[in-house]
């Protein structure tokens, strides 16, 4: 890990204040933006607010305990990267903690070279995301297209869409900035073209819109419609 602060947020939440203190200063060697929650509630709310890319979390918190927090953060993100911190080497709680895509479990107390070692794993985590990015098309305000898993996301949130809205942004992603036209459109959706198609894509369109930021699907007047 390098002695300059990284750019990447981090998000430490530990009910005990002196032992969350101590982690914080050391932290702040390290990483530029270091947010801290004492109690699941607080934790989630902060992750909300600010998407830290690398999470530090203890199983055993008030109000919401450190696997159910994190099973809320999977249920719509995967790629913000979790460490546990536990007093627990039960077998229970690491069957659980697998299945949450962690970066690691570590037993309290941790020797900060254990910190620092599945720290480093985070950001290389990171780092090999970003070489797939040409995977993601960025729109305005936070959100992005997943080519690979065909899905909508706002600020690492998925976006629900029906399976028709789907293969709208698929299809008008597949060529940013060309226009495809109603028939182009119609044809990919229903194969079927009729005036009533026309009529079911412009509704379709005027739904998804507002699921985008503004403009993001733009019409052009008697020939379709483009993405930008």
């Amino acid at each position: 890990m390098n002695e300059k602060l990284t750019t990447y947020k981090l998000l430490f939440v530990e009910d005990e204040e002196s032992t969350r203190k101590n982690y914080i200063s050391y932290l702040k060697r390290y990483y530029r933006d270091v947010y801290e929650a004492e109690d699941g509630e607080g934790a989630l709310k902060i992750y909300r607010e600010k998407q830290p890319d690398i999470m530090i979390v203890d199983i055993n918190l008030p109000k919401l305990n450190g696997l159910d927090l994190v099973k809320k953060i999977r249920e719509s993100d995967q790629s913000t990267k979790i460490i546990m911190l536990t007093a627990y080497a039960d077998v229970k709680y690491l069957l659980q903690a697998v299945e949450l895509n962690l970066v690691k479990y570590l037993v309290k107390p941790v020797p900060r070279e254990a910190l620092k070692e599945a720290l480093v794993l985070a950001e290389n985590g990171i780092k090999e995301y970003s070489v797939v990015a040409n995977k993601i098309f960025q729109l305005q305000e936070g959100f992005f297209w997943d080519y690979e898993k065909e899905e909508l996301y706002e600020n690492k949130m998925l976006v629900s869409l029906t399976k028709t809205e789907t293969k709208v942004i698929s299809l008008l992603a597949s060529r940013v900035s060309q226009v495809f036209t109603y028939d182009n459109i119609v044809d990919y959706l229903w194969n079927d073209y009729s005036e009533n198609k026309i009529n079911s894509l412009k509704t379709l369109v005027k739904n998804l819109r507002r699921k985008l930021p503004d403009e993001s699907i733009k019409n052009v007047f008697g020939v379709g419609y483009k993405i930008e």
